[in-house]
């Protein structure tokens, strides 16, 4: 009978033991989700020697530099007076977490570049 006892006394401790293991997983905090989101943004870009960011009227995002940011920096080369000049454009991109986690939280990745304004340069050369 000791020995009943005993051995139905292992198995209740075995088992309460193993619920609190369950506890633990079932208690880890679930990981935040971003949903995928491809957004038409419009803002003021510019593209420096490794980083670039697009400013809005309510965000900032650092932009992944990949052959899109650099296609767009390509564009508005003739609209820059120098290095730094921020240039309107409207763009359909992918918002996601900065992987660096340098800077700015979010960054985009653009997947369609929608609207560069006109050089400056073409419309006088059309004129003469």
């Amino acid at each position: 009978m000791k020995k009943f006892i005993g051995f139905l006394f292992t198995i209740i401790l075995l088992s309460a033991c193993q619920d609190e293991d369950r506890k633990e997983l079932m208690d880890q905090p679930e990981t935040e989700k971003v949903p995928d989101s491809i957004q038409v943004l419009e803002g003021d870009f510019v593209l420096g020697s490794n980083t670039a960011v697009l400013r809005g009227a309510d965000f900032v995002y650092a932009v992944a530099v990949d052959s899109m940011s650099r296609v767009l920096a390509r564009k508005i080369e003739p609209l820059k007076q120098d290095d730094f000049d921020m240039i309107p454009v409207r763009v359909k991109a992918k918002i996601e977490l900065n992987p660096s986690q340098e800077g700015l939280e979010e960054m985009i990745r653009i997947q369609e570049i929608l609207e560069v304004p006109e050089s400056e340069e073409k419309d006088t050369i059309e004129e003469q």
